[in-house]
């Protein structure tokens, strides 16, 4: 694991041996929706994204990077099958654990069971933050929050990847984007 990867992580190097590294080229599909998610991955470097399936349109739903972790955790802690799929946009390096032994990992190490209750949480809080922006607020104030918020994914992302997640067409982007 990274540098950025394992500050965030420390107490995971403990558990080094339970990990695989994967190299994957962009758009590899890693988890489809409707499959049991068996793996976390944690992003040494490169992209990912979640998206659902919409009528065979694709809906991107968040975007991940270097030293986070990207699960479907409902269906990673549940065995229930995956409400999306994750894929990755660049090429990537990630550090992969097993559903089984991430279990054994969280069970037999309360700091690091905290650490991913207080992970889940900002989850949660980021995707209410979304829920709430699109509740609210226009597409253009939406394409200002992201901006604000969040730069590094629109110097990284495909723009019809940050439209579908803004929820709008890429035309509507680009006509928003120059006006700016």
């Amino acid at each position: 694991m990274n540098r950025q990867t394992t500050t965030k992580i420390t107490k995971w190097d403990e558990f080094r041996h339970l990990f695989k590294q994967l190299e994957i080229p962009a758009k590899t599909t890693l988890l489809q929706e409707g499959q049991i998610s068996k793996t976390m991955f944690f992003i040494d470097k490169g992209c990912l994204r979640t998206w659902v399936n919409n009528d065979g349109k694709e809906i991107t739903t968040q975007f991940f990077f270097e030293g986070d972790s990207v699960s479907s955790i409902e269906s990673f802690r549940t065995n229930q099958p995956s409400l999306y799929s994750i894929e990755s946009l660049e090429p990537s390096i990630l550090q992969t654990i097993s559903q089984k032994d991430f279990q054994n990992i969280i069970e037999n190490s309360p700091e690091l069971k905290k650490k991913m209750e207080v992970h889940l949480f900002r989850r949660l809080f980021q995707s209410q933050q979304l829920l709430y922006s699109f509740l609210k607020n226009n597409p253009k104030q939406r394409y200002e929050e992201l901006i604000e918020q969040h730069p590094h994914i629109i110097q990284r992302v495909p723009q019809h990847y940050i439209a579908s997640y803004l929820g709008i067409t890429s035309v509507s982007l680009s006509r928003i984007r120059n006006r700016r």
